[in-house]
């Protein structure tokens, strides 16, 4: 294994997420393509690395409504998540809700609902029923609800993610502000199903 070589995939990584932070898609892309030939090269087409890189790009694919080129890449890299790591490990979670969004994306709710309902399970039982990073996933499979105008359902969710961040972060923080602005647009939107002002 090519030490310089994994450095130089890093770097390209890197630069790539940058671009695609700054929503340069076009420059990301090769950058993404040539970092994961890079770790399928020297590390092998089953290593974590690579289940990552096709997730990395997946992501980038569903950014620009680009879904049939993301599903297939989340499928690989959750098979190559499972086959490397088992079915249980909280890095799954990625590649599980990058698939589950391009569901979302296209409407498919019945196929995103049990993947974010996978990630919940996955973080709850890894890193226990209080960790912010199950507040994250329950936000996930709130939206889903939301989206299909299953309020009743997202209430309690949105409800529990507030609760965790809350207890977990500062009062200030991003996470927090996010759940509050997730309950109060889940409230907008089912006074605007129901005509209500």
């Amino acid at each position: 294994m090519a030490v310089s070589e994994i450095m130089l995939a890093a770097r390209l990584n890197d630069q790539a997420e940058i671009f695609k932070a700054e929503g340069r898609y076009a420059e990301a892309e090769p950058l993404y393509r040539q970092a994961l030939a890079i770790c399928a090269k020297t590390r092998g087409l089953e290593h974590p690395s690579v289940a990552l890189g096709l997730t990395d790009l997946a992501e980038l694919y569903s950014l620009q409504g680009r879904y049939a080129d993301a599903e297939p890449l989340c499928k690989r890299a959750l098979a190559t998540w499972r086959k490397a790591l088992g079915p249980d490990h909280p890095d799954l979670v990625q590649s599980l809700n990058s698939l589950a969004y391009v569901y979302k994306a296209q409407g498919r709710y019945a196929e995103a609902e049990p993947l974010y309902k996978r990630g919940v399970a996955i973080f709850e039982k890894s890193l226990g029923a209080h960790h912010p990073s199950v507040a994250s996933a329950l936000d996930n499979l709130a939206s889903v609800y939301k989206d299909e105008g299953r309020y009743a359902e997202a209430e309690p969710l949105y409800k529990q993610a507030l609760a965790i961040r809350e207890k977990a972060l500062p009062p200030d923080h991003p996470d927090v502000a996010q759940s509050r602005k997730n309950l109060a647009d889940l409230d907008s939107a089912q006074k605007d199903s129901t005509g209500s002002s």
